[in-house]
């Protein structure tokens, strides 16, 4: 069985390249495709891999201002030549699904989402793009509409779905009409343990982007002026700076290690965004520290309300801030916590997601789910 992965971009090292990552472990032969690779961003997560790039690669800015060839994104992607292999398995937030294979090549989608900003997220994506009004209302609807159509009828080129999550799967169904089957991607816990004592302070953070709405958590704590970290970097990260109290501290990157540190001796960590699926969250768990979060998406499939953590149920400062006053850390057993992030370890993704591949493969080596062949076979 002669495998290859498909990936939308290397840029940034997020949840998505953290499955990549797996793959690539659990098949090392596999060759890896994508739009771009970014070598800088990474520090040398993906160093010796097999990867091969488009010709985005080679575009002017095209490692670092994609988006300005966001057209030209579904070629990049049907030019890649996988005719030499049996099975191909993409790993796709984009249009990385949207791939050609041979009749006789199974597709495996691993999706994180469909593509957020052609559907669940599409006008806060036009409008956060750095052009003028006129552009933004002329130009750039025409040419998301288009790539919508596309994005839609490259879904017929799967075999099979996997989703991040059961929320991911919903939307699957949603936008593309399609099921998926749900196996949570790979969190890894090594670096997490539970400390002896715990500090007065709370966490947060992840990459620094809108959507995160780390905005909301500093209102909070401008308000509070208790103490709060906040782990990352990002494109908001200048105007949260701007927003925050002395009582806040922004760490920057740190290390896996330095992280697992700093959520250990926490009181919680705070989740305000809506998530696929969610990394940070286990994260904490695994910590054994509680996770305060907002009551949608991923989040709901990962914390146990009163067990792991609480919910609070409106995206707003006003309705956190009630949550993060009324909230009782020595209500939760740090022990219980751990055991239950467990579950989302790597070994448990990689076991199921192996099993998933074989078993599908060897169905549709057997003829099996291809109504095509059963139609000719049964006349």
């Amino acid at each position: 069985m002669k495998v290859a992965l498909v990936h939308d971009y290397l840029s940034q090292d997020g949840g998505a390249e953290r499955v990549l990552l797996a793959l690539q472990t659990m098949w090392p032969d596999a060759p890896t495709y994508v739009w771009f690779y970014n070598k800088e961003n990474f520090s040398g997560a993906f160093e010796g891999k097999d990867i091969r790039t488009s010709f985005i690669q080679k575009l002017p800015f095209g490692k670092t201002h994609y988006q300005w060839y966001l057209p030209f994104l579904p070629m990049a992607t049907e030019r890649h030549d996988l005719s030499d292999f049996d099975v191909v398995i993409s790993s796709a937030s984009s249009f990385a699904k949207g791939i050609i294979t041979r009749p006789d090549t199974l597709h495996i989608c691993y999706c994180h989402t469909p593509t957020r900003y052609l559907w669940t997220d599409t006008h806060e994506y036009v409008e956060s793009l750095p052009y003028n009004t006129l552009i933004k209302k002329l130009v750039i609807p025409p040419v998301v509409s288009r790539l919508r159509l596309w994005d839609q009828l490259s879904t017929t080129r799967v075999d099979h779905f996997v989703a991040n999550s059961h929320t991911v799967a919903a939307r699957i169904w949603k936008y593309y009409r399609r099921e998926s089957t749900v196996i949570y991607p790979p969190v890894a816990l090594d670096y997490f343990s539970i400390a002896p004592a715990v500090e007065n302070y709370f966490v947060t953070g992840g990459r620094l982007v809108p959507y995160k709405k780390m905005d909301l958590v500093i209102r909070v704590f401008n308000r509070l002026k208790w103490p709060l970290k906040i782990f990352g970097t990002g494109p908001e990260l200048a105007r949260l700076r701007e927003m925050a109290r002395p009582n806040i501290e922004f760490l920057g990157k740190i290390s896996d290690q330095e992280k697992a540190r700093v959520m250990a001796r926490a009181q919680a960590f705070i989740h305000p965004q809506i998530e696929d699926f969610g990394i940070t969250p286990i994260e904490s768990m695994a910590a054994g520290r509680p996770v305060i979060a907002l009551a949608k998406g991923g989040a709901l499939e990962t914390v146990v309300p009163n067990e792991t953590g609480i919910f609070f149920h409106r995206q707003t400062w006003e309705d956190l801030l009630d949550t993060v006053l009324h909230f009782d850390s020595s209500a939760f057993d740090p022990f219980v916590i751990k055991k239950h992030a467990l579950q989302f370890g790597a070994t448990a993704f990689e076991e199921k997601m192996r099993r998933f591949v074989e078993d599908r493969y060897t169905e549709f080596k057997q003829g099996l789910h291809q109504p095509a062949l059963f139609e000719k076979e049964n006349g």
